[in-house]
């Protein structure tokens, strides 16, 4: 063997049990390399942007990882960490052209219902976690599709297509979110919207000359309602003229009593005044013939009397015919039987005045 041959081969060796060279040194300058020409070539794969409404979850080697980030720019491995954004505000999910068939066997399709949902934030990894990131898949498109099924099975072409078809959002609303409150709790159904069901032609047209009968009855019994109307607006309206007419003859009837009251009052006054007044003046009477009684009864005295009885004598113009005719005018005696006479009546009055008073 060559010498120098030999030299070479017993020349230092590497220590046993160490690689040949530095191997970490190595990959870490792979790693760099890989991450700057991932960068170079496409730098979207190492900063990513989650927009607004949404949130952004991340898988790395197909496992999620328990980090969830706000809107905004941030950073990842590239080719080793996977991305996907996820919308946490309201969202509408439209499910179309759902068949279902009704419980008297007529197939009818639904063309477009559409969700309106949100998944919250706080729920977002669990949800992924147990769902996916095609969750609605599950819990809206599946689900609209049985919930469907389950209520035309349960009912009439009718009372889908016509009766009850007013009250399907709301069920499917509340069967939707009775699953989601159960099994996915994050997400929330705010409203469904269910357009009207396609339904075969045949049937379409017996619907519509049912509506058109049921027009015709409706408006039958609108006419008719409106002949009651107008009727008991007439019933209302002569009730109403007869009333008035009956209220105006009372108002005239009572305003005839009142007159005539007023004038029987009035003719009870002025006789109740003229009874005053008769009786004031017989009163003045009785006390004017009373007085003047009481009068003539002190001036007929002897001395009065013999003056009235020589005035009347010589205011009288006579003839006398006998020889005793001047002694009958002046006969004392004749005189003095008469003054006497006139004297005792006199007296007795008076006597008989006092006996009265007495008696009083």
């Amino acid at each position: 063997m060559d010498p120098q041959q030999r030299r070479t081969e017993t020349g230092p060796r590497p220590p046993v049990g160490e690689p040949g060279g530095d191997l970490t040194s190595i990959f870490i300058a792979f790693g760099v390399f890989i991450a700057i020409a991932a960068l170079v070539m496409s730098p979207s794969s190492l900063v990513h942007q989650v927009p607004e409404g949404h949130v952004g979850a991340y898988w790395r080697g197909g496992a999620l990882l328990n980090i969830i980030t706000e809107p905004g720019f941030h950073l990842k491995l590239p080719f080793i960490t996977n991305y996907e954004p996820v919308q946490v505000t309201l969202q509408t999910d439209q499910v179309k052209d759902i068949p279902c068939g009704t419980k008297g066997g007529v197939m009818i399709t639904f063309e477009k219902i559409e969700v309106v949902n949100r998944l919250r934030k706080d729920y977002v990894y669990d949800t992924l976690l147990n769902y996916g990131v095609d969750y609605d898949n599950t819990w809206i498109y599946d689900k609209i599709h049985h919930e469907i099924n389950q209520f035309c099975s349960s009912h009439s072409l009718q009372q889908v297509y016509i009766d009850i078809f007013d009250q399907i959002d709301e069920r499917m609303k509340e069967a939707l979110q009775a699953d989601c409150t159960r099994y996915a709790p994050g997400i929330e159904i705010i409203s469904v919207r269910v357009t009207k069901p396609k339904i075969p032609e045949s049937v379409r047209r017996n619907f519509e000359q049912m509506e058109e009968e049921r027009t015709k009855v409706l408006i039958a019994i609108e006419k008719q309602r409106v002949a009651e109307k107008e009727a008991e607006t007439k019933k209302i309206m002569a009730i109403s003229e007869a009333e008035k007419n009956a209220n105006v003859s009372k108002i005239l009837m009572e305003q005839k009593l009142t007159e005539k009251d007023s004038a029987r009052r009035e003719a009870d006054i002025e006789n109740q005044m003229y009874l005053d007044r008769q009786k004031s003046l017989a009163d003045a009477d009785y006390y004017r013939v009373l007085k003047e009684a009481e009068a003539n009864k002190l001036k007929l005295t002897p001395e009065f009397l013999e003056l009235k009885f020589i005035d009347a004598i010589a205011h009288n113009t006579k003839m006398f015919f006998g020889d005793k005719v001047p002694n009958m005018v002046l006969d004392q005696r004749l005189l003095g039987n008469f003054l006497n006479h006139s004297t005792k009546d006199k007296s007795n009055d008076g006597n008989s005045e006092r006996a009265t008073d007495s008696d009083s």
